[in-house]
């Protein structure tokens, strides 16, 4: 954590990157310049990956059992070194220290999730499929796993596919973002501490070319990603291209609808929290509130409120209840957006731009924004913003509500607030995200079930989370045996 320029963790040890290049890594809140991360190059993939090659055929025959307790060491080490984490994390990313927290509890319970692998990756068997013939299948690990994660939750998303993959067999090199490197720099530390064999996981900073020889490197088996659907769809492309499985989860454009037989009091709060939570910066984020009927004046009333009463600073202090967005290029790109919404005629009811506080003039914010009469056909109803900007929509009625959620391009999640079991039943069965809320407005899937969208949300066939990782890290082999 004291170096300047931040190093790569390969077979073990900290090595210096061989790409020259160097990027800030800057506190969001103030500008402050934290350290430096190197863009590492191919030949550093390379060295990474073949660490996890050479690591693979000793560590695949260590048995599960054995495997498990090394993320068990892990995950008391992450436990007992929390807040220092989380203080990290909201210096690095600018979340406050309660999301940061949460970020790391949603991590540990997929930590907590693998443990169980020997019962998790158990196969089947069947004595006579015919006569004195038996059948089995076995799960066994494939090799070397690659996993490229986003800025927004820098300790969880990594653990959303490194336990799973060591846990079953397979070694491990991780991409994680070049704007928030510091979590898992120090999270190297402790995994470090807990004796897991040198390969089994390895780690290199950078960008672009780091991708690329990840996802062409002949050695990689799969692929896991997460980040913006532009980047997933190629990330899918490029490695399925080259052989490899891969997992690519990508962007969103939420739904939230409010019937008017809600509570209405805790759902308009619940969805405020899932709007502008985390700066808006979750792929889970309510984008779109969709009042129904005469939901509609409760609604934006209690909305308008919501958003007027978040404080707006600096994560690291207690009163705060949003931080800043996570560069001064994604402030921009949120204010484009904003600007664009005017133009193509939304009323403003709360504008989040030039909203730094005082004595943070030098960080990335954007306060809580709110649009009004937003039209299906407009960009704040289509196009994916990533920021605390919330568009108000009414639906006249539940079924064109529905039509709403199902013409989005996106399919992360929506969610529904209502008392009517009928209307939450058949908004399950007939919306096309994958992941849905009823009265929760953070449609965030346990460890122990799978995690991932749909249409342009997800790229592949088997998600992140719960059993779909056994099945995504393992090959599943099939013994049929007779004995003269």
């Amino acid at each position: 954590m004291s170096k300047v320029v931040l190093e790569n963790y390969v077979g073990g040890r900290w090595v210096a990157a061989g790409g020259k290049d160097r990027l800030p890594v800057a506190n969001p809140a103030t500008g402050e310049v934290l350290s430096h991360v190197p863009l590492s190059n191919a030949a550093d993939v390379d060295g990474a990956v073949k660490a996890a090659a050479n690591a693979f055929e000793s560590w695949r025959r260590v048995p599960p059992v054995q495997r498990a307790r090394y993320l068990f060491r892990f995950r008391e080490l992450v436990e007992q070194n929390k807040q220092e984490l989380a203080e990290i994390c909201t210096r690095d990313h600018g979340k406050t220290i309660a999301e940061s927290l949460n970020d790391l509890g949603r991590g540990i319970e997929n930590l907590e999730h693998a443990c169980g692998i020997p019962a998790l990756m158990m196969g089947e068997n069947l004595e006579d499929v015919a006569s004195g013939i038996d059948c089995e299948s076995v799960h066994q690990p494939l090799g070397v796993f690659a996993a490229i994660t986003p800025f927004n939750f820098p300790p969880m998303v990594p653990l959303w596919f490194l336990p799973y993959a060591i846990a079953t067999g397979n070694t491990v090199v991780l991409k994680v973002s070049e704007q928030v490197p510091l979590s898992w720099q120090r999270m190297a530390e402790l995994l470090a501490q807990t004796g897991l064999p040198e390969g089994v996981f390895n780690m290199v900073h950078g960008g672009k070319e780091v991708v690329q020889s990840l996802c062409t490197h002949p050695d990689v088996q799969g692929v896991s990603f997460v980040g913006s659907t532009e980047v997933a769809q190629i990330v899918y492309e490029l490695a399925s291209k080259h052989g490899k499985r891969v997992q690519a989860l990508g962007g969103a454009k939420n739904h939230i609808l409010i019937l008017p037989d809600a509570k209405m009091q805790p759902s308009v709060e619940n969805a405020a929290a899932s709007v502008y939570g985390c700066a808006g910066q979750r792929c889970l984020a309510g984008s779109v509130l969709v009042a129904v009927g005469e939901a509609y004046d409760d609604v934006k009333k209690g909305m308008l409120a919501c958003a007027r009463s978040m404080v707006l600073g600096d994560g690291a202090k207690p009163e705060t209840t949003m931080g800043p967005v996570i560069s001064p290029a994604a402030k921009e790109r949120i204010e484009r957006a904003i600007a664009k919404g005017v133009a193509e005629g939304a009323e403003l009811l709360l504008d989040g731009r030039g909203k730094a506080p005082a004595g943070y003039e030098g960080g990335s914010w954007v306060g809580p924004t709110l649009f009004d009469k937003v039209r299906p056909e407009m960009s704040l109803a289509r196009e994916e913003i990533f920021g605390p900007v919330l568009s108000l929509m009414h639906a006249k009625d539940f079924d064109e509500a529905v039509s709403w959620v199902n013409a989005s391009k996106y399919g992360n999640a929506a969610s529904i607030f209502t008392t009517s079991g009928e209307l939450a039943r058949d908004f399950r069965y007939r919306v096309s995200p994958a992941m849905l809320g009823v009265n929760i407005g953070v449609a965030a899937p346990m460890a122990f079930f799978p995690f991932g969208g749909s249409k342009a949300s997800f790229f592949g066939d088997v998600k992140a989370h719960g059993r779909d990782s056994i099945r995504f890290f393992t090959d599943r082999k099939v013994v049929i045996s007779r004995w003269f």
